[in-house]
């Protein structure tokens, strides 16, 4: 039952995070498509003052084989400096109608590229939308899968889903903090974060108690990655607004040199995010039916570490901010897992898949 619920949980957020990524790209793709219409607007408008001028070529060449030639006129006068002086005209004008011929093939041919570029970029806005469309419907079919399992649930068995949960993270957290992969116990705790590190995490403990809504970047609810990627960008850093790309882009940092402001990041798909706390604790949104919440750090498999500020200079002097114990406590119940969030067991190892590659190793599995 645990296993099973906790896969739920993790496909659905698997399937939240697709969607967020989908819609970073949509936005991104929009933007082209509106830079390259203006930009073709602009070419067009430059395009028709050169075919204006083009134009007037035409007809000054016109009028002017009706009558004698500038080069026929410059032969037959008597004035050798007016005959220099026409020939410089005629050279002159031949350069200006060269010039402006040439502008109008290059602005024709820009006009072209960018048309081309633009009816691609408005395709792939298209195709992006629909993708994200697909995302949203397969993120709300594995949250009513949840909410299914839940509703057949009595009271007694969430209570007892959710005392397993707690045992599991528990057992996880000592095995942990036991293999000395968070390094040594005092010297983490001596580690400070920088600034920027501080001004996010005093963000990120003011929204301890709000719910966990999937795709949601506040200011009322927050999934796992909205929760880090807000709390940054309030710290005056743009980071990427998923968890697998804040993974892929922000630099690695070893868990033993963590320090708080951190982002720890789990599973071997990078499909959820935290911040480091300090004292092998995170601050989380932890999954559908939960609230931002303070955890051990082993309340799901780990994956690694990033650091949004690698130049940041940490802190000489730094006073946590007060974790707020009773919206962590309200937070713990008001879903079963109390702080865990996820298993890898009977986990996709990709969004849609049937089972983790890891194999059944339970909700015990430890942090790794």
């Amino acid at each position: 039952m645990v296993s099973r619920l906790q896969g739920l949980y993790r496909q659905a957020e698997e399937a939240a995070e697709a969607h967020n990524a989908a819609e970073a790209a949509l936005k991104v793709r929009q933007e082209e498509e509106r830079r390259l219409g203006t930009d073709l607007g602009r070419a067009r408008a430059a395009l028709g003052v050169e075919r204006a001028a083009a134009g007037r070529i035409a007809r000054e060449q016109y009028q002017g084989a009706r009558g004698l030639s500038p080069y026929a006129r410059m032969l037959l006068t008597g004035d050798l400096r007016a005959a220099q002086d026409q020939r410089r005209l005629a050279a002159r004008e031949s350069a200006r109608q060269a010039g402006i011929l040439a502008r109008l093939a290059r602005g024709e041919r820009r006009a072209d590229v960018l048309a081309t570029a633009a009816r691609k970029a408005l395709d792939a806005q298209q195709a992006g939308a629909a993708r994200q469309k697909r995302l949203k419907d397969e993120a709300d079919l594995r949250l009513r899968e949840v909410e299914r399992m839940l509703s057949a649930l009595s009271a007694d068995e969430l209570a007892r889903v959710g005392a397993r949960e707690a045992a599991d993270t528990a057992a996880a957290q000592r095995e942990l903090l036991a293999s000395g992969r968070l390094g040594a116990p005092a010297a983490a705790r001596t580690r400070t974060p920088t600034e920027a590190g501080s001004t996010a995490l005093a963000y990120a403990t003011a929204q301890i108690g709000k719910p966990y809504v999937w795709g949601a970047e506040g200011p009322g609810a927050f999934d796992c990655s909205g929760l880090t990627s807000q709390a940054w960008a309030h710290a005056g850093r743009a980071i990427p607004r998923t968890s697998q790309e804040q993974w892929a882009q922000l630099p690695r940092v070893p868990l033993d040199r963590l320090r708080p402001g951190d982002l720890v990041v789990y599973f071997p798909t990078a499909t959820h995010v935290a911040l480091y706390v300090g004292d092998g604790k995170v601050i989380q949104a932890p999954r559908p039916g939960a609230a931002v919440k303070v955890s051990p750090i082993a309340a799901n498999p780990l994956l690694g570490a990033v650091r949004p500020d690698p130049d940041g200079v940490p802190l000489t002097a730094y006073s946590p901010p007060a974790l707020l114990a009773t919206a962590a406590a309200a937070a713990s119940a008001s879903a079963p897992g109390g702080d865990a969030g996820y298993s890898s067991a009977e986990a996709p190892a990709a969004a849609g898949e049937e089972a983790s590659a890891e194999g059944p190793a339970g909700p015990s599995t430890s942090a790794r």
